[in-house]
C-alpha cells in the first residue's frame, strides 16, 4: 500500500492513525490535508480531520545525477576557496617579507648618514621604470577605460519609474523571502535597470552572484510577458556587477600574465554568458594570448592560451 486515508479529531491524530496503517515515519511520508476539522457551534456541526498520506517516492536517475552534480561541484568549490585561502596566506607572508628586507636598509641608511652619495642613484632607477611602464600595460586594454567613459552619460539618463512590473514582482518575491531591501527602477530606451540596496543585499546577491542572476531571469521573463519587443533587464545590488566586472578583468590581466610567461594555457572557472564576456573583452586587445569558450551552459568556461 502507497498511501493511506484516515479521519481524525484532528489532522495528528488522523495522521497517526494512517502512519500506524502503513507503518512509516513522518519522515518518510508526505501528509495531504483532505478536510480541516471544526469544532462547530455547542458540539452541534462537528467535523473530523481526513488526510491522505503517502510514501515518498524515491528519486529518479535524472534526480540522483543532479544531487551527484550539486555534490561535486559542491566540493570543487570547496576545494577551490581552500586553495584561494593558502594563495592569499602565502602573499601575506611574501608582503610582510619584502616589507621587512626594504625596511634593513632604511635602517642602515639612517645610522651612517655619510655613505648616502650619488652613487645609490642606479638603485632608483628601478622603481621609476616599473612607473613609467604602466601606461604601456594599460595601452593594451583599451576597452575597460571606454566602458568607464560609457557609464556616466548612460546612467545620467535613466528616469526612476515606480509601479512597474519588475518593482511590484520584486516587492512581492523578497517580502515573501524575508529580506528588509530598497528597490529602485530605472528606465532608459528599451532597457530596465534595478538597484536593491538595503541591510539583506547580501542575501539576494548570494554566492558569486548566482542568487542575483536568477532574480534577474526571472524578473525579464516578468517584464517581457507578452509584449512584442524585448526589453533587456539589468538587476543590480550594492554595486555588485560592477565590482565583480573589475574583479574579473584583473584577473583576466593576472592570468594572461601568466600564460603569457609560462607558456600554459588556463581554463577558468564556469561562468555565465556575462562573465565571459567581460575575460573575452578584457583580454581582445592583448598581443600575446587569445580566448575562447568551451563546455554546456551551465558549466561552460573561457579558456586563455597563447597565439
Amino acid at each position: 500500500m502507497d498511501y493511506s486515508e484516515k479521519w481524525g479529531k484532528d489532522i495528528d491524530d488522523a495522521t497517526r492513525l494512517a502512519l500506524n496503517d502503513l507503518k512509516c515515519t513522518i519522515d518518510e511520508v508526505e501528509v495531504i490535508v483532505l478536510e480541516e476539522p471544526s469544532k462547530g457551534f455547542l458540539g452541534i456541526g462537528a467535523k473530523l480531520a481526513k488526510v491522505r498520506v503517502e510514501k515518498k517516492k524515491p528519486p529518479t536517475p535524472e534526480q540522483l545525477k543532479e544531487m551527484a552534480r550539486a555534490e561535486e561541484e559542491a566540493r570543487r568549490q570547496k576545494e577551490r576557496a581552500e586553495a584561494d585561502a593558502r594563495r592569499e596566506a602565502r602573499k601575506a607572508e611574501e608582503a610582510v617579507r619584502r616589507e621587512k628586507e626594504s625596511a634593513e636598509p632604511k635602517a642602515a641608511a639612517q645610522e651612517k648618514p655619510e655613505q648616502r652619495s650619488f652613487d645609490r642613484k642606479p638603485e632608483r632607477k628601478a622603481p621609476k621604470e616599473r612607473f613609467e611602464s604602466k601606461p604601456r600595460r594599460e595601452e593594451r586594454y583599451p576597452e575597460r577605460q571606454r566602458r568607464e567613459e560609457k557609464r556616466p552619460a548612460e546612467f545620467d539618463s535613466m528616469t526612476e519609474i515606480t509601479g512597474s512590473p519588475a518593482e511590484l514582482f520584486l516587492r512581492e518575491i523578497t517580502q515573501k523571502m524575508g529580506l528588509d531591501l530598497n528597490i529602485h527602477v530605472y528606465e532608459v530606451d528599451d532597457a530596465i535597470y534595478v538597484n536593491i540596496d538595503g541591510k539583506d543585499s547580501g542575501t539576494i546577491i548570494g554566492k558569486r552572484g548566482q542568487t542575483l542572476d536568477a532574480v534577474q531571469y526571472l524578473t525579464s521573463l516578468v517584464v517581457n510577458k507578452e509584449k512584442e519587443k524585448h526589453s533587456k533587464v539589468v538587476v543590480n545590488a550594492e554595486n555588485y556587477r560592477e565590482k565583480r566586472e573589475k574583479t574579473l578583468e584583473q584577473l583576466a590581466k593576472r592570468l594572461a600574465d601568466k600564460v603569457y610567461k609560462t607558456g600554459k594555457s588556463v581554463r577558468l572557472e564556469p561562468m555565465n554568458p556575462y562573465e565571459r564576456k567581460v575575460i573575452h573583452a578584457t583580454l581582445q586587445g592583448n598581443p600575446h594570448v587569445t580566448t575562447r569558450s568551451e563546455g554546456e551552459e551551465p558549466y561552460r568556461r573561457v579558456i586563455i592560451e597563447l597565439k
